[in-house]
């Protein structure tokens, strides 16, 4: 069965959509939000790439993770023609997330690289 999902028209909305579907426990759809080579770092210390692997680490990372998530403060979003440069700060303030996306020839945005764990050093905020 292949279900439609929403699709992200800005480069705002993938946090959102990121959101929604690791709550629902969806992990393909949370590929579905890379290009299909994107390289995402995570877990921490690794580099995961292509949306395939990306999968298989959003399943291991659903299966471990609090829930709900939440979105999360969104940093201002910095545009170079059809890249997009997005960041979020962690409620906890411990440091933030930062994502590099890329508009499609269809005009919705996926995401191309994602460092989702970027710790603040002792004494840096």
């Amino acid at each position: 069965m292949t279900e439609t999902r929403a699709r992200a028209t800005t480069p705002e909305d993938l946090a959102r959509l990121f959101v929604e579907r690791a709550n629902a426990g969806d992990a393909e759809g949370l590929a579905e939000l890379y290009e299909p080579d994107a390289v995402l770092a995570y877990p921490p210390g690794a580099t995961t790439v292509g949306r395939e692997a990306i999968r298989a680490v959003c399943e291991r990372m659903l299966a471990h993770a609090p829930r709900p998530f939440r979105v999360e403060e969104a940093l201002p979003t910095v545009r170079y023609g059809d890249l997009a440069l997005t960041s979020t700060r962690p409620a906890d303030r411990t440091g933030g997330r930062v994502q590099l996306a890329r508009r499609q020839p269809d005009g919705t945005w996926l995401r191309i690289m994602d460092r989702p764990e970027i710790r603040a050093e002792a004494g840096a905020e």
